[in-house]
């Protein structure tokens, strides 16, 4: 096998590895993020009775495999890439129209910005100023505070997003949100403020009336699949995360919230015939309606609508200023950006067989390159920002080495497109407890770095951390994060160095005084700048 991987051009000797532990330590990555295949299509377009749902499962599976190929062959590094957590929710307000803009965007608009996102990404990497690449100058000018805190924000918002899919925070009408009533036990929830009786699967956030939240069926299986997840790993159960969320679909077979029925390929959308979910992929655009208008499932495609964007639908939705499309597209080629930078560090940082004694991980910019490829490609296919995923760490640590590892992750997202009635059959309440998860991994893996012990750090992180939860915004709270540092700063180096002056001038001959320093980066300033601009200026003037 070692000669097999020497065809492939790899050395596992050298890299201190075999082919029968980089195959174990791809399927193990591929374990650990496998709920992203049904994660990012409800997170995109609400539940599995969404029209564009086994579109959006196939886009998810292809961009993975896309994007995880090129870390294989390009980067040569065990990493893997798939839609990412946290953009896709943004990307699921924009096209459900719950996102606050003016307009909702049909989903081939939502991915058409994801595709311009993805090639100015793709520039950022490619152009050098000294020696460096532009995302690398913006990475480095970036306050450690806030870059630190936007990770744990963003895991924050996730586990958020997740809590509220699976009704356990749900509105209250004096404190705005609430825990679910554990005493109901009904089947009557309440989704978006409509009255929903689908057992008790709850796909999308919970909009519902005062004190009108969702049954507690789906709040037991969401905190059951959490616990199970916890336990797992706590226990070194490599796949922990897949593993909880089968216990807990399991968990809700007898609380009538998992529907097996789906299992036979019966629902409109879901076969097992694959080759029509192909035919409906690549062929499809808006979905089709029956007699009394509402959407037939399963037939919209997600790929055909990015074609019609070009044809029928337009580029923009109309009542969107410029402006505003010019943000969108800064924050999601800015996440992807410090999501990427972020996670290539943790998984590979430290390992000297993958990175160097800085903590650079080996073949730094092509990293960059495949990650900004794979964005484009996923975003033409019909799937929000594909990224490098930070749960391949857990083949990294089961020795992971080598491209062989990513290999093997691409091959099995591959294989999962055949067995979409299996990941359909996997209640949003079940895939929630994953949601709530990985918004633990990101705090417990990122929260280190920030120092609380600095005023000016600790408060802009914090700022940046609760507003984008509070908000539901991962803009806002970037935004508000990096002001409040740039004005801090500013306005502590000006009293220091007034103080300064005063100091310098009674000190007694031979006396040192130490001048301040200026920690504030002309990119924080250029990008503090741009956030004002954002915020206090009318969108109506673009």
């Amino acid at each position: 096998m070692n000669k097999f991987a020497k065809l492939l051009g790899y050395d596992p000797v050298e890299k201190q590895t075999s082919v029968k532990t980089e195959i174990i330590a791809g399927i193990v990555t591929f374990l650990a993020m496998a709920y992203i295949l049904t994660v990012n299509p409800n997170q995109l377009f609400t539940s599995t009775s969404s029209a564009y749902w086994s579109s959006a499962f196939i886009a998810t599976a292809l961009g993975a495999v896309v994007g995880t190929l090129l870390m294989a062959f390009v980067a040569r590094m065990p990493l893997a890439q798939a839609s990412g957590m946290g953009l896709n929710s943004m990307l699921g307000g924009m096209i459900a129209g719950t996102a606050g803009y003016a307009a909702k965007f049909t989903p081939g608009q939502a991915f058409f910005l994801v595709l311009i996102s993805g090639i100015l990404f793709m520039l950022l990497s490619l152009i050098k100023i000294k020696g460096k690449t532009f995302r690398e100058l913006v990475f480095d000018g970036m306050p450690v505070a806030v870059r630190g805190a936007i990770s744990v924000g963003i895991g924050l918002f996730i586990a958020f997003i997740g809590m509220q899919n699976a009704g356990i925070i749900v509105t209250n009408g004096f404190t705005q949100v609430g825990l679910v009533d554990f005493t109901n036990w009904g089947e009557q929830l309440i989704q978006n403020g409509v009255i929903d009786t689908n057992k008790g699967d709850v796909g999308g956030h919970i909009l519902a009336l005062p004190f009108a939240g969702s049954a507690a069926k789906t709040a037991v299986v969401a905190l059951a699949g959490l616990l199970l997840i916890a336990i797992l790993d706590k226990l070194r159960v490599k796949g922990s995360i897949i593993f909880g969320i089968l216990g807990a679909t399991v968990v809700g077979i007898p609380l009538g919230v998992t529907d097996l029925s789906i299992l036979k390929g019966e629902h409109p959308g879901i076969s097992w015939k694959f080759w029509e979910n192909f035919q409906s992929f690549f062929t499809a655009g808006a979905p089709e309606v029956d007699a009394l208008g509402k959407e037939i499932p399963g037939s919209g495609s997600v790929f055909g609508s990015f074609i019609n964007v070009f044809t029928g639908e337009g580029l923009l939705p109309a009542g969107i200023s410029v402006f505003t499309i010019i943000m969108i597209v800064i924050t999601l080629c800015m996440i992807d950006m410090f999501d990427t930078m972020g996670t290539i560090v943790g998984c590979c940082g430290g390992n000297r067989i993958l990175s160097d004694e800085n903590n650079k991980p080996h073949n730094y910019g092509k990293i960059m390159i495949c990650d900004s490829v794979a964005t484009c490609t996923g975003a033409m296919l019909g799937t929000s920002t594909v990224t490098t995923f930070v749960e391949s760490g857990a083949g990294v640590s089961a020795g992971g080495r080598t491209g062989v590892t990513a290999l093997t992750t691409a091959c099995l997202f591959f294989l999962s497109m055949f067995m979409l009635p299996v990941f359909a059959a996997i209640p949003s309440a079940a895939a929630a407890s994953a949601l709530i998860y990985v918004g633990v991994l990101m705090m417990k893996n990122n929260v280190k770095s920030i120092d609380f012990s600095h005023a000016v750090n600790a408060t802009s992180a914090f700022l940046t951390i609760s507003i984008m939860v509070l908000s539901y915004s991962i803009t806002k709270g970037i935004g508000i994060g990096m002001i409040s540092y740039v004005l801090m700063s500013s306005i502590s180096y000006v009293v220091e160095l007034i103080k300064y002056a005063v100091l310098k001038k009674k000190a007694k001959e031979g006396e040192v005084v130490e001048k301040p320093k200026w920690e504030v980066s002309v990119v924080a300033i250029v990008v503090a700048v741009l956030f004002l601009v954002y915020f206090f200026v009318p969108a109506t003037l673009f």
